[in-house]
């Protein structure tokens, strides 16, 4: 499994892309170095059944104690998930897996609208 780092920029702009538009959702693979309660996280942005909108969403541990839903992407990326701390103050220890089930690289730029793909150009960001 290859281990990735991208930037907090990159990352946001993936969650930019318009999962309700495109009847998509975006479903990503990770840990936090070196803490092994975090070391099988994942997170996305799907579609919400009941309200149709956009939902970020956390699922860090098999057990599903920590799985979190945010309808804004600032509270998402502020949320104090980790032993108290936002993914974006454990930026640093990220490390991704996957994206979608594939490369982290490879997807990567499908969301950046740097390769063609499914996804036909970068993600914009919502109003």
């Amino acid at each position: 499994m290859t281990l990735n780092k991208i930037s907090l920029q990159d990352f946001i702009q993936v969650l930019s892309y318009d999962v309700v538009g495109n009847n998509a959702c975006i479903e990503v693979e990770f840990s936090i170095d070196d803490d092994p309660e975090y070391s099988s996280c994942w997170l996305g942005k799907t579609i919400d059944r009941e309200t149709k909108k956009e939902c970020y969403w956390y699922g860090l541990v098999p057990d599903g104690s920590q799985a979190y839903d945010y309808f804004l992407m600032d509270e998402f990326l502020n949320a104090k998930v980790f032993r108290g701390k936002s993914i974006q103050e454990v930026w640093h220890a990220v490390t991704f897996y996957s994206i979608d089930g594939l490369d982290v690289g490879e997807r990567l730029l499908h969301y950046l609208g740097l390769e063609p793909g499914f996804i036909r150009g970068p993600a914009t960001p919502l109003s």
